[in-house]
């Protein structure tokens, strides 16, 4: 280890061990090495070590001479002394320095170099602003660890240094670094049991200052065995949870570390808590995503995407249904993936390699939806300037969905029916009808067969088109759906977008998870294109999809909650019963009053208005 020999003006002689990469000298007591010259300026010198060479340098017109010689810098290893002011420095053997120490009278000043005091702590940021750098631009995990290890082994003065994580409830160490930057065999053996045992407990940093002689440690085993010395340890914590710590030791010098030396010792393991934090999520979103790649390919049927039991019910009627040509009703809230349910019941068909026609009935001006359907003859109307075909038409071998069915006009239903019973169409403006060879798929989110009784739905053109019902549930009803959908939305724009975005944080699935969804998949579409486009950070918030608290429901108190149940309760059956109020109560199991009440509350006037 190299000892420097200084040799004050007043002819007493004092040793340092040299640990660290640079070494200051000056009157200041900051220095690592204080020297008491009145010659010379607080910081009057630092030393440099670059591999075997130990430079020494001048500072603040500080006067360096060697062998009599003004020089501007001296190589310290040569063993050739040097003069700073009044004083001489000079390098040398440990076994000298021992005998020049016996010498001299042993001072306060002999200690071993410190780290965290003046131009130390200046040393200690300096290597924390070169390693924060290495985070910006080194991206191997691996190599930042070694790398962060050994920029504390410089800055600590110890002689190895070791990271430990946590794994599955035990303590691992994954990273083992001696003072030559090389990686220690059988790191397992080097490290002291009890101390890190204490340190896992009390997530509290220690130093242990002679650990042979020390009350708490001297009796551990693995103390005992190692012959430790100097040690400290300090925790890496993520969110208050341990995931793992760093143990420092020097075997050779007792007395070693201070509390300032502790304190950049913590700053390095805070550092290594991120790395190793972002580190751990980058795995879990790798994993994430191949297990989201797995999740989708189980849970996919088609371009649909559910596995929760309603939906997984709606697969095994598609399978059953798809090879027929009986006329499917698909119902469901809007958003719910009507349309990608009748492409999925086409591509499996026998009319798979035909047409796939969709047209919205309620997205029609009335006066065109027979033209758009049926197509109409040049002359028909004004604007008519050409023959053109409709929808059935255009659907002849095919499927044609008839999405929002419920909003088609009572009079088109007429003629709807007349073309299915029949299997031919006439245009607008022409009198020969054409024949079609078409399946007809129909989706509404409305409640038909209360249209039926409210005269707005023919009950014949229903049965017509509801053989087989298939019922979306909304996404609040899909359990974990909505994560995975979210999941493969997001993905899929990311790559659309260009976006940098690798996940949801905490707060944004649990959010994700809480709302209702009132637009169910649409809506979640709409949201996740804003939070990717949008998004600041690569993890999209809770904010991002706008669901902050006021984007929740209230949660009602429980008899408001009974009384709300019980009044809509009670219109959906009287509107089952057409408003028959003693069928209501005869069906509900109470007195024909109770449903004569509830009717008084509901038309009595809002007493808060004036």
């Amino acid at each position: 280890m190299a000892q420097l020999i200084v040799t004050l003006p007043d002819g007493s002689t004092h040793d340092y061990s040299l640990f660290k990469r640079i070494t200051s000298i000056g009157r200041g007591k900051g220095n690592d090495v204080v020297v008491d010259d009145d010659s010379l300026t607080e910081t009057a010198a630092i030393i440099t070590r670059d591999g075997s060479a130990w430079l020494l340098e001048p500072l603040g017109g500080t006067s360096l001479r060697v062998e009599g010689r003004k020089r501007s810098d001296h190589d310290l290893s040569s063993e050739v002394p040097a003069t700073i002011g009044e004083t001489s420095i000079r390098l040398c053997e440990e076994a000298l320095a021992t005998k020049a120490s016996e010498d001299a009278p042993q001072t306060p000043a002999q200690s071993t170099t410190r780290l965290g005091r003046g131009e130390d702590a200046l040393t200690a940021l300096g290597q924390l602003h070169a390693f924060s750098k290495q985070l910006l631009s080194e991206h191997e995990i691996s190599k930042l660890l070694d790398n962060l290890m050994d920029a504390v082994i410089d800055v600590t003065g110890a002689d190895k240094g070791f990271l430990i994580l946590l794994e599955n409830g035990e303590l691992s160490v994954k990273v083992a670094r001696n003072l030559a930057r090389k990686n220690i065999e059988d790191a397992v053996s080097r490290v002291s049991d009890t101390i890190i045992a204490t340190v896992a407990r009390d997530k509290e940093p220690i130093i242990v200052a002679d650990a042979l002689s020390d009350e708490k440690f001297k009796s551990s085993e693995s103390v005992v065995n190692l012959k430790l010395c100097s040690v400290m340890c300090a925790p890496m914590t993520d969110k208050g949870e341990l995931i793992g710590l760093i143990y420092v030791g020097n075997d050779s010098v007792v007395d070693l570390f201070e509390p300032s030396d502790l304190e950049v010792l913590t700053i390095f393991a805070g550092q290594a808590s991120l790395i190793v934090s972002n580190a751990l999520l980058l795995n879990s979103l790798r994993r994430e995503t191949e297990d989201l790649k797995r999740t989708i390919e189980d849970q996919r049927f088609g371009e649909i995407i559910g596995s929760c039991e309603p939906m997984l019910s709606v697969f095994r009627k598609i399978e059953k249904v798809a090879g027929t040509d009986i006329s499917v009703l698909i119902t469901g809230e809007t958003g719910t993936g009507k349309e990608l349910v009748a492409r999925e019941i086409h591509r499996r068909s026998p009319r798979g390699d035909g047409p796939f026609v969709a047209i919205n009935c309620g997205a029609i001006p009335e006066n065109l939806l027979e033209s758009e359907l049926f197509g109409h003859v040049r002359g028909a109307f004004t604007g008519a300037t050409s023959t053109r075909q409709g929808r059935f038409q255009a659907a002849n071998g095919g499927s044609l969905f008839l999405d929002e069915i419920g909003e088609l006009p009572v009079a088109l239903q007429v003629k709807l029916l007349r073309a299915l019973q029949e299997k031919t169409v006439t245009k607008v403006g022409d009198t020969r009808p054409e024949p079609v060879d078409i399946r007809i798929v129909a989706a509404t989110n409305k409640d038909l067969e209360q249209e039926i009784r409210a005269g707005t739905f023919r009950e014949d053109l229903y049965y017509r088109l509801n053989v087989i019902t298939l019922h979306l549930p909304p996404l609040r009803e899909r359990g974990d759906d909505v994560l995975v959908i979210a999941r493969y939305l997001l993905e899929k724009y990311n790559k659309e977008y260009g976006s940098r975005v690798r996940g949801f944080s905490p707060a944004a699935i649990k959010a994700i998870r809480r709302y209702t969804w009132p637009g169910n998949v649409r809506q979640v579409e709409n949201r996740l294109r804003k939070a990717v486009v949008l998004a600041e950070k690569s993890m999209i918030g809770s904010a991002d999809l706008d669901l902050g608290e006021s984007a929740f429901e209230a949660v009602l108190p429980l008899q408001e909650a009974l009384d709300r149940f019980r009044t809509d309760y009670i219109n959906e059956v009287l509107a089952r019963n057409g408003g028959n109020r003693t069928k209501t109560a005869k069906d509900l199991g109470v007195d024909p009053r109770t449903i004569f009440r509830h009717l008084e509350r509901l038309n009595e006037p809002d007493k808060t208005s004036a």
